[in-house]
């Protein structure tokens, strides 16, 4: 077991030394002749994995024989999307994960384990699936490449879910989902160690071990002139490179409020988020600070479907975000939720449980179509006007006399008040 880096620190910005890092850790990897990468896709544009792929494809050229982006249940990357995060790598190299029928199972963890995890909660075993290519594909280096931050359903992205999610098959997707959203997102999120990570981890001790992969793991924190930074690179094959940088991204991402807040405002990037089955992100990172009674807009230019799927956006159109006991009751009395758990989680989720308000405010969904699925809705240009992202500074602000919090991507942070942490 080997730690090839690990550098960085709250105030470090290793941006302009991160192709030196990179390389150097490549290069006491020994030589290798067939070579995948396995970045995230333009969902994760801010963890640098776009750039870490071009720097293995600068170090390795024609070994690097494939690129995987981990989209879980992402719709496939375009063309256009991939020259933008991945510039200068081969389109060629690119291959598409479908989550339904790309994948092996590589064997399970028994239903007593899940039981034990889930508190009782749960019977059923979980299917270790990846994508065929990494267990068939005959690479003598698998290259994960991803950013480590707080996440709603393994406390912190990244290490075993990279590739056990992110090209994992329909059952695993499911299975774990629904195991994080019944034992609770606020007793999950911004932790290392909780059940759906100790699922994947015992699954990539007892399935992955004889497959070489490496784990490339940055921390990304806002930087003092609104940009980003690269806080932290950790890079190795067990999973103390994982632990470290999730010890530094909880002091990077981390934002403990003393006082819960009464109205937020969110904004979604349209390259990055053009569904709510991504940008609800705007709500799983902010639940925790929020204030009983509190609102929560979020800015949406660039949604314009719920489901990254037409299957899992038929299910949200059909039974909404409508909170805990009532997705659990369409699981137990409706089959087609049954079968597709993890937009049952989805819907767990993203839902505030009543206790707040969720304005949306879309620019290709209807006011039907919002409200449909049990969120409020809000004139997108309106709310633009009002709350211009061009103008407000991250953290608290005062618009009209009126005292918001905007945050300008929900992806790179976790924010609670000391009362719900």
């Amino acid at each position: 077991m080997s730690l090839y880096c690990a550098q960085g620190g709250p105030e470090a910005d290793l941006t302009p030394h991160l192709k030196e890092l990179f390389t150097e850790a490549l290069s006491k990897l020994g030589r290798r002749s067939k070579v995948l990468a396995v970045p995230p896709d333009q969902s994760r544009e801010h963890s640098r994995a776009g750039i870490l792929t071009r720097y293995a494809w600068d170090y390795y050229g024609d070994h690097l024989k494939a690129v995987l982006p981990a989209i879980g249940t992402h719709v496939p990357m375009q063309p256009a999307q991939i020259e933008t995060m991945f510039h200068g790598v081969p389109l060629d190299l690119f291959h598409a994960h479908n989550w339904r029928t790309d994948i092996e199972t590589l064997g399970e963890i028994p239903a007593e384990y899940i039981q034990e995890q889930s508190e009782g909660k749960l019977n059923y075993s979980w299917p270790a699936q990846v994508n065929r290519l990494i267990s068939q594909g005959g690479f003598d280096l698998i290259l994960s490449i991803g950013q480590v931050v707080p996440h709603e359903v393994i406390g912190m992205a990244n290490y075993t879910k990279n590739i056990l999610i992110g090209t994992g098959g329909r059952e695993g997707i499911n299975r774990s989902h629904y195991l994080g959203a019944v034992y609770g997102m606020e007793r999950i999120m911004g932790r290392a160690q909780n059940p759906v990570r100790n699922v994947l981890n015992l699954a990539g001790e007892r399935f992955l071990r004889h497959l070489p992969i490496v784990y490339a793991h940055t921390v990304v924190g806002r930087a003092a002139n609104g940009g980003f930074a690269v806080r932290g690179l950790f890079i190795g094959d067990d999973v103390e490179c994982f632990e470290r940088a999730a010890e530094l991204s909880l002091k990077v991402n981390f934002e403990m409020l003393d006082e819960p807040i009464r109205k937020a405002v969110v904004y979604l990037e349209p390259a990055e988020f053009h569904s709510t089955w991504i940008g609800n992100k705007a709500v799983y990172r902010t639940r925790m600070a929020l204030a009983d009674d509190a609102e929560l807009i979020i800015l949406a230019p660039g949604v314009r479907t719920f489901g990254e799927d037409m299957g899992i956006d038929a299910l949200i159109r059909k039974y909404g975000y409508r909170g805990t006991p009532a997705t659990l009751e369409a699981v137990e009395r409706h089959p087609d939720l049954a079968a597709d758990l993890s937009a049952a989680a989805h819907l767990i989720h993203a839902s505030s449980e009543g206790r707040f308000k969720i304005t949306w405010c879309p620019a290709m969904l209807s006011r039907a179509e919002v409200e449909g699925v049990g969120y409020g809705y809000g004139d997108l240009q309106a709310m633009l006007q009002r709350y211009d992202p061009q103008r407000l500074q991250h953290g608290y602000n005062t618009v009209d006399g009126e005292q918001i919090f905007f945050i300008a991507n929900p992806g790179l942070g976790l924010w609670a008040h000391r009362s719900r942490f």
